[in-house]
């Protein structure tokens, strides 16, 4: 009876946490008409990414309020074709530069390498940098709210989330973990008004900085052999004395990120041991989420069981609270709620399954993405 009572207290808490993060401190930029006089470039690095940039690079022409707009696109040693589909959909297009990238040096990594060598060459009239991914496709006035809310938040670089697009199984039970884990997890605003490196959250798919803001940082040089670039660029900004911010950007843009179960087990794996570091850590942190998520449900099954009401009783309230914070995190970022939220115990147990995979890659040095080696 006591445990169940604990870990109802503890998944109410934070479901409540949740609800004030996305209720009160969650910027959300408008997706009105707006209009920005700064010259901004738009940075997209692409490899092997034929199939996947037309929507993205067409969205970005078709940005509004945005009068000063460049788009430069690095080619990162793609093999499909990439360059001649960018070539061909911005036939014309003065607006456009398409680069051809080097092989990343030692010691760098194949995205933070490519950032950086698009945001050298973006020219000191830029004053924002907007990167973007080749699975983003931004709405007409995306790029002209990011930056405003930009200036609007004082900080030096902006992170509007996507909504994530979800189809398969797969997707809806992983996904939106991305947006549950920092709305539950993130206290929003200590975050932005903290300098402590440790509390920073970001999304490389879509990230607004400010050009002598992300230069005085170190840019994506100070991240060379991160896995997680975006993360460890928005540390570093706040080592560099500036602000970050985040923002629901589910009205500005969408994100499709893998399209099938393999994509996204291989990208959940390479990335998941460099986001909770030490083993142990993440062997702590898994733990409790799969006490506080996964384990209600089976506590109440096995209680009714047993002849136990009222502990079945506490452990389903437990599930439902967590459950209930589900539904808030995606009504708040523009996710599928329902009926997905009931299988919250389950995603949890998959992402606790990714975790565990990621580290085991990991030691055996077999992490790889996009036939580069990481970690």
């Amino acid at each position: 009876m006591t445990a169940a009572l604990v870990l109802l207290l503890g998944v109410a808490a934070l479901t409540a946490h949740t609800v004030v993060n996305a209720g009160r401190w969650l910027r959300r930029p408008t997706d009105r008409p707006v209009r920005v006089t700064e010259t901004v470039a738009v940075l997209l690095p692409l490899r092997d990414e034929a199939t996947r940039v037309t929507p993205c690079l067409r969205a970005l022409l078709a940005q509004r309020g945005v009068p000063g707009l460049r788009v430069l696109v690095l080619d990162d040693g793609s093999t499909d074709g990439t360059a001649e589909v960018v070539r061909a959909v911005a036939a014309g297009e003065p607006r456009v530069t398409l680069l051809t990238g080097t092989a990343p040096p030692p010691g760098w990594l194949g995205k933070p390498h490519a950032c950086w060598q698009l945001a050298t060459r973006a020219g000191e009239s830029a004053t924002a940098l907007v990167f973007v991914d080749a699975d983003v496709v931004l709405g007409p006035y995306a790029v002209a709210a990011a930056v405003t809310e930009l200036r609007a938040a004082g900080a030096t670089l902006l992170s509007p989330y996507p909504r994530i697009v979800v189809r398969s199984v797969a997707d809806r039970l992983v996904q939106p973990l991305l947006q549950w884990l920092w709305l539950t997890f993130l206290p929003l605003r200590a975050m932005e008004r903290s300098p402590r490196p440790s509390l920073a959250a970001a999304g490389g798919q879509f990230l607004v900085v400010d050009r002598a803001g992300y230069l005085r940082a170190g840019g994506h040089a100070a991240v060379a052999d991160r896995v997680l670039e975006d993360i460890e660029l928005a540390r570093a900004v706040k080592r560099s004395g500036d602000r970050i911010a985040l923002a629901d950007g589910s009205r500005l843009a969408t994100c499709r990120m893998y399209e099938d179960w393999p994509q996204l087990r291989d990208g959940y794996t390479k990335s998941l041991w460099a986001t909770f570091g030490h083993p142990v850590a993440a062997a702590g942190v898994v733990t409790l989420l799969l006490l506080l998520y996964t384990a209600p449900p089976l506590v109440a099954g096995v209680a009714l069981l047993a002849g136990a009401p009222a502990v079945a009783g506490i452990a389903g309230l437990a599930y439902l609270a967590g459950v209930a914070g589900r539904l808030v995190s995606a009504r708040a970022t523009g996710g599928r709620a329902w009926p997905d939220a009931l299988g919250h115990p389950v995603s949890v147990a998959v992402l606790g399954w990714l975790t565990l995979r990621s580290y085991h890659l990991r030691k055996r040095r077999r992490l790889s993405w996009r036939g580069r080696p990481v970690g």
